[in-house]
């Protein structure tokens, strides 16, 4: 007669309950579904399409990613907190505008100009938290106003033409946008500037006081007062980060791409707050994640360029990042009723 040893099954028990237990956790995890789906992109459009991967196409995704990056970072902490912003496209375009314009008029020098235009961010940023916080008008409609002041003030500033900026020479635009040659791959200044901002927001989101007050706030704001957050005072300074986060991005774009035009940046509000969804952070607040947002950026990117690749017109571009939030917006569901339910 064989018997089995007790001390065999007390040994794999916990073993086994302690692996079930950190699968379900990796699974609940909001940063899972993005991940995932950006492995099978990669898999997809390298299988689909040789040049994919090749550096030259690898060189152009990081090329333009960090820009829309940074505006979606600065989304991210602005949607936990409960509130969105669909100015940011217009501040894209507005931000170089007006640096480019006081240096093209020999007003001051081109440090002084990007000065200028970031405290115009802020201003405009403050304005957008103040009008939520103060006045009770909802955020969609503030930053829909906001949106068609900031884009009409460039396109009178400029009469609608592209600002000039390929005259200047100056230590502030290689350090934006320096280029830095690794190997075959050529990546710009502005992605470590990216992968700095993502580092320390993740840090404020998660690991500090602040975090936990942004977190409160678009979990449940009312009781988030009553324990002594000062919600108003969270909110607008998101509303500042975001608007500040958006300008850095347009001046950056201006720099690599040797023009200022003041439609620049139409319909990115739409295509960051959909990066910044299918990253995992909820659209009524509550929870964020910088992480799941940078895989989010990294997602419609790859997306864009892949069907491009793959040869599927560009035009279609809006049917995938439909699709895709669908789906992301399903699974992310089921992932939560799954953990709710603690299977």
């Amino acid at each position: 007669m064989q018997s089995t040893s007790p001390l065999s099954d007390i040994s794999n028990a916990p073993v086994s309950s302690s692996s079930a237990h950190l699968l379900q956790r990796l699974l609940s995890r909001p940063e899972f579904g993005p991940f995932v789906l950006l492995v099978v992109e990669i898999i997809v459009f390298s299988a689909l399409a040789g040049a994919f991967l090749s550096a030259g196409n690898i060189s152009n995704l990081l090329a333009f990613t960090p820009e829309l990056g940074m505006i979606a970072l600065g989304m991210t902490m602005l949607m936990t907190s409960g509130e969105f912003d669909l100015s940011v496209g217009s501040v894209f375009g507005f931000a170089p505008v007006i640096m480019w314009t006081v240096y093209n008029a020999g007003i001051a020098s081109l440090e002084v100009g990007f000065l200028a235009a970031i405290l115009i961010a802020v201003v405009i940023g403050f304005a957008n938290g103040w009008f939520v916080t103060r006045l009770k008008i909802p955020s969609f409609l503030v930053t829909l106003g906001m949106l068609l002041v900031v884009r009409g003030s460039a396109l009178y500033i400029t009469d609608g033409f592209p600002q000039r900026t390929w005259t200047a020479d100056v230590p502030l635009m290689k350090l934006i946008v320096g280029e830095i040659v690794i190997g075959q791959i050529k990546i710009y200044a502005s992605l470590l500037w990216f992968i700095l901002f993502a580092l320390i927001l993740g840090y404020v989101l998660t690991q500090s006081k602040l975090g936990n007050w942004i977190l409160a706030s678009g979990g449940n704001a009312g009781s988030a007062r009553a324990r002594g957050v000062r919600v108003s005072r969270t909110k607008i300074t998101l509303f500042i980060l975001t608007a500040v986060m958006a300008a850095y991005a347009g001046i950056t774009s201006s720099i690599r791409v040797s023009a200022a035009n003041p439609n620049s940046g139409t319909g990115y509000e739409l295509e960051v707050i959909a990066m910044v969804v299918i990253g995992g952070t909820v659209l009524n607040g509550g929870r964020g994640t910088i992480i799941g947002t940078v895989l989010g950026v990294l997602i419609l990117r790859m997306m864009r360029n892949g069907i491009v690749l793959v040869g599927v017109p560009g035009l279609a571009y809006n049917i995938f990042i439909g699709a895709i939030i669908l789906a992301m917006m399903a699974l992310h569901s089921w992932l939560e009723r799954r953990h709710h339910a603690g299977t």
